[in-house]
């Protein structure tokens, strides 16, 4: 009876570890601001008040490069345009990057990680620097609301799949 927990612990350590031998682990190992712009083209007559809130176009994109070995660069690419009565109050672009080593998990798992957990750890801080930035342009700070990007990846991979379908046609 003594036997019995051994093995169900080195079972589960077993389980716990991918095919090579690793026990999974996802590390940021550093964060940057790659590019940050934001423009104002028609400050300061733009900051006036308004009497109904801007039309506010977002756009969310997401780069993953190997850099070496376990090291991968993931580069979340933010977009937002404020309009009002077609004019541009504001225009602001950051791509923002993260250093992730990624060790131990399947390859099959790599994707997911890259394209889903990786950005969704590097949001927070390029929403707050995109607050940041508009609140410095003179407008309210602009709160991104969260991103679903299981979604964003799934939407992703679909496509890439309808694409090859076209191309095998």
């Amino acid at each position: 009876m003594a036997k019995e927990p051994q093995d169900k612990k080195e079972a589960q350590g077993a389980a716990a570890k991918s095919g090579n031998g690793k026990q999974p682990s996802l590390n940021v190992l550093t964060q940057y601001v790659k590019d940050l712009s934001f423009e104002s083209p028609g400050a300061p007559q733009s900051l006036r008040g308004r009497d109904k809130a801007p039309a506010i176009n977002i756009n969310v994109n997401v780069n993953a490069n190997p850099i070496s070995g376990a090291d991968y660069d993931v580069v979340l690419t933010l977009s937002a345009r404020a309009e009002a009565d077609k004019n541009v109050l504001f225009n602001v672009e950051l791509i923002y990057g993260g250093v992730f080593r990624i060790e131990g998990f399947p390859q099959e798992h790599m994707l997911p990680l890259l394209f889903i957990e990786c950005p969704r750890l590097l949001f927070p801080f390029a929403r707050q620097i995109i607050a940041d930035a508009t609140r410095n342009g003179g407008f309210p700070p602009l709160m991104i609301d969260p991103i679903d990007f299981a979604r964003m990846f799934q939407q992703r991979m679909a496509e890439e799949q309808a694409k090859a379908k076209v191309q095998a046609t």
